[in-house]
């Protein structure tokens, strides 16, 4: 938990609470924290030394190899955005055989890369906002030429954001044309290649996918998510408390459309190869077709989080929900 992104702090409070909701008499857990600048951090080993033991701090090159050799059943990965979600630590725990939680390698990469698992998404018959890719050296060569066009291709309201983040990070509805200019700068804070996105106006919806026990896939009840804090689900509305309502199978909501956001989250999580659990984001148009906005391969785990929540709702509580992670994790090493 923790890494090296924007998400670090929203990291952290995942592997918290997961670590507070395994079940002590079937774990025993042991945190492993990676700092803003990739130092590995975990409690020191204990060393059989003849008939003594010995407590060890590990230096952090030697530190995954040390857990390799200590037998350790399954790595549950709490790390959100960069070098977490992206295959990156994936590839990682491959290298030195160590099973994991969640997706593969390939499904976290395309999962986190925006333009290219919507690209796969509108090739599996899901409607995606219409979107352009973007560049630093792309702006450079023509960046006040560049402007006018994205305005007359999406109009206004549009959407920027990175290519690669989650947490709605960098995340931007410019409504003025004079907000553009900032808009794109801050989303070039977080990554070297930014989206521009038409804005869909409508009723943000998102569905978790579990794979259960027997290897088939389970749609979670939508929620419906009402900001509170933000005038859409940025940071403050996610994290904090009371930032957005949730409503679980919203009543005002057709049964048949719930339905088709569950295939859709479905179809989605089969799409790019996600395995474990995913949660799939959409708009509900006013047009009355659903949009899939992103997929996260590695849901948030936090208090406030959407994936326990619809987990709960069909009597799935959050140790049942780990306990599922784990085994998934086993079966498919």
């Amino acid at each position: 938990m923790g890494g090296p992104s924007a998400e670090h702090e929203v990291s952290l409070n995942t592997g918290k609470q997961i670590i507070s909701h395994l079940d002590s008499n079937r774990y025993l857990a042991t945190p492993v924290i990676i700092t803003k600048t990739c130092q590995w951090i975990m409690p020191p080993f204990v060393k059989k030394i003849s008939k003594t033991t010995e407590a060890v701090a590990l230096p952090q090159t030697l530190a995954l190899q040390e857990v390799a050799q200590q037998g350790m059943d399954v790595a549950f990965i709490a790390l959100h955005g960069k070098y977490g979600e992206d295959g990156t630590i994936q590839g990682l725990l491959e290298a030195l055989r160590i099973p994991y939680t969640g997706s593969k390698v390939l499904a976290s990469a395309l999962g986190m890369d925006k333009p290219r698992s919507l690209s796969v998404f509108r090739d599996s018959g899901l409607h995606v906002p219409a979107f352009r890719v973007m560049n630093k050296n792309e702006l450079k060569r023509k960046s006040g030429q560049l402007q006018r066009e994205l305005i007359k291709e999406f109009s206004l309201p549009l959407v920027v954001k990175p290519s690669d983040h989650g947490s709605s990070v960098g995340v931007s509805i410019v409504r003025n044309a004079g907000d553009l200019p900032n808009a794109i700068r801050d989303a070039f804070r977080y990554s070297p290649e930014i989206m521009i996105q038409k804005f869909i106006d409508g009723r943000e919806l998102t569905c978790g996918v579990i794979e259960k026990e027997n290897g088939k896939l389970l749609a979670l009840p939508p929620i419906e998510i009402i900001p509170k804090l933000g005038k859409f689900y940025d940071y403050k509305s996610k994290y904090d408390d009371g930032g957005s309502d949730h409503l679980i199978s919203p009543p005002n909501m057709p049964k048949s459309t719930l339905q088709h956001v569950q295939v859709a989250a479905t179809l989605a999580h089969r799409a790019i190869g996600c395995a474990g659990m995913s949660r799939s984001d959409f708009i509900l148009g006013k047009d009355n077709k659903l949009y899939i906005l992103e997929i996260n391969t590695i849901p948030g785990m936090t208090s406030t989080s959407l994936l326990p929540h619809a987990a709960s709702a069909v009597n799935i509580h959050f140790p049942q929900l780990l306990d599922i992670l784990i085994k998934n994790a086993l079966r498919k090493n």
